[in-house]
């Protein structure tokens, strides 16, 4: 689809795009092929695609993948979608679906529906334009599902991208970063020019590639135990770790633990990496809380 298209399409229908939803749509046919292909996408793969908007990216989706689960919040670009493209138009599974790829969209808000349908990903992958607005708690949402997508290639601001590749003692490195890496790697990243979206947005944006990492660093239980400790430990980001962290686990077990894993007493969070953060974790999964502390 390309400018004039995406123009003609949106006039047509008096489509006048809303700021809050995010809905600056890439168009420029050579991102869009340069995102497809950090998917790796094979005729084999699930595609999750969330904000499929008019629908550039999903046209090229639906051309390689096995299968493809889109969602649109915006209910004028559904009616759109469902014209655009005839496998939408017949739920999955009915038996009058048209050969060829799978597709069913759903009408609904991404981030509300991933977190009222936690499910197994494995065998899927994430290739999307996020909304902008929500793009990192789309991510984590996905990153924390009982399993989660193989891949994950999403475009974000740049500066979203740079806290999800960052490295520790930076001035990006933080809860973001550890959430998404306990289970994933970064694989690459790619700049975007504004003048390739519709309309250009006021930031810049980035592609970002997250690949799952084949050995889960924790379960499911240490998983949950990880997210509360990072989440703890960046609640103050200039103060020390230790003294966060006793609001939550007793003083002498977290210097018998700090000590353990070798962090230094008075460190703070950005300058542990997320393995420092794995072990420290393991040695306070199954220990007692500090007195009053409730669970959770």
């Amino acid at each position: 689809m390309t400018l004039t298209e995406m123009r003609q399409l949106l006039e047509s229908r008096g489509i006048q795009l809303t700021k809050s939803l995010g809905q600056n749509f890439l168009h420029d046919g050579n991102q869009l092929r340069r995102i497809v292909a950090a998917g790796a996408v094979e005729s084999t793969d699930r595609v999750l695609e969330i904000g499929p908007g008019l629908g550039p990216l999903t046209a090229l989706l639906l051309e390689k993948a096995a299968g493809v689960l889109a969602i649109e919040k915006d209910t004028r670009l559904v009616a759109v979608l469902r014209e655009r493209f005839p496998v939408f138009a017949v739920p999955a599974g009915d038996g009058c679906q048209p050969v060829g790829a799978v597709g069913e969209l759903l009408h609904a808000d991404a981030l509300e529906w991933l977190q009222e349908n936690p499910r197994d990903w494995s065998g899927w992958k994430l290739v999307a334009n996020l909304p902008y607005s929500v793009g990192s708690p789309i991510l984590v949402e996905l990153a924390e599902a009982p399993v989660p997508p193989d891949r994950l290639v999403a475009t974000l601001q740049t500066e979203v991208v740079r806290r999800i590749a960052a490295k520790p003692d930076t001035d990006d490195y933080g809860l973001l970063t550890l959430l998404l890496g306990l289970r994933y790697t970064v694989k690459e990243s790619f700049g975007i020019p504004r003048g390739c979206f519709h309309p250009a947005p006021d930031v810049d944006s980035a592609c970002v590639t997250l690949v799952r990492r084949k050995e889960p660093l924790l379960d499911a239980e240490g998983g949950r135990v990880f997210t509360r400790l990072v989440k703890l430990a960046f609640s103050q980001r200039r103060k020390m770790m230790m003294k966060l962290l006793k609001t939550r686990w007793p003083a002498p077990l977290l210097e018998e633990a700090f000590a353990a894993c070798g962090i230094p007493a008075g460190e703070r969070a950005e300058k542990l990496k997320v393995e420092t953060f794995v072990a420290l974790t393991r040695r306070l999964r199954d220990a007692p809380m500090a007195a009053g502390v409730p669970p959770g």
